[in-house]
């Protein structure tokens, strides 16, 4: 991934935030066939890697998991809040006009080696931990448990674990790091009560 220095993310706590707020994301592979892509809900567990470990899922027909379709290291790309900036919020849009449009955006790339899991116990509980996360915020949260237990058991034979302890993270935060403060103010302006308002709020006071 390219990354200006200005827009380089290298805050961990603030790299995994962002992959527990946008668990869904695409793990990109390379096998007999080429290059594969996947896109899996993942859940960063809380361990002592410097980086986390992922731990997902994928149906049991996915050739993904079989043994031989994934060669050496994987990567999985988390997607943030992302906007498009038009030239209209900058403030020096007025003074000179020399402005064009861009696209800001949050991205996190977290590298590994996939690992197969192919145990209903183990399934079980990454399956009730993402859920859980994933609950946690509203009224009523739903739990595995409250399935019939027949029925999850017919379930977690149809799925097969993942898991890739993470050796390495990229993050970048293009967040118009590259505009004078000026501008930065009139996007947030321009851009109050949305995420990336927010973002840039945030950005431009650290």
């Amino acid at each position: 991934m390219y990354i200006p220095k200005h827009f380089a993310e290298t805050d961990v706590a603030r790299m995994q935030a962002l992959m527990r707020a946008h668990p869904l994301a695409t793990l990109v592979s390379h096998g007999p066939d080429g290059l594969n892509a996947n896109h899996i809900p993942w859940l960063l567990a809380n361990d002592a890697t410097p980086y986390g470990t992922l731990q997902g899922h994928v149906a049991r027909a996915n050739q993904l998991w079989k043994t031989g379709n994934v060669a050496g290291e994987v990567l999985v790309v988390f997607q943030g809040d992302e906007s498009y900036i038009s030239p209209s919020g900058y403030a020096t849009k007025a003074e000179h006009g020399k402005v064009v449009p861009t696209w800001n955006y949050a991205v996190v790339h977290a590298y590994g080696e996939l690992r197969v899991i192919d145990d209903p116990v183990w399934v079980f509980a990454q399956i009730s931990a993402l859920t859980a996360a994933n609950e946690a915020a509203l009224p009523q949260p739903w739990a595995v448990t409250d399935a019939p237990a027949d029925y999850i058991e017919k379930m977690l034979g149809a799925i097969v674990g993942l898991e890739i302890t993470i050796t390495r993270l990229l993050g970048k935060w293009k967040l118009s790091q590259n505009q004078p403060p000026a501008n930065q103010t009139s996007l947030i302006r321009a851009l109050a009560g949305t995420p990336m308002g927010e973002l840039i709020r945030q950005q431009q006071q650290q």
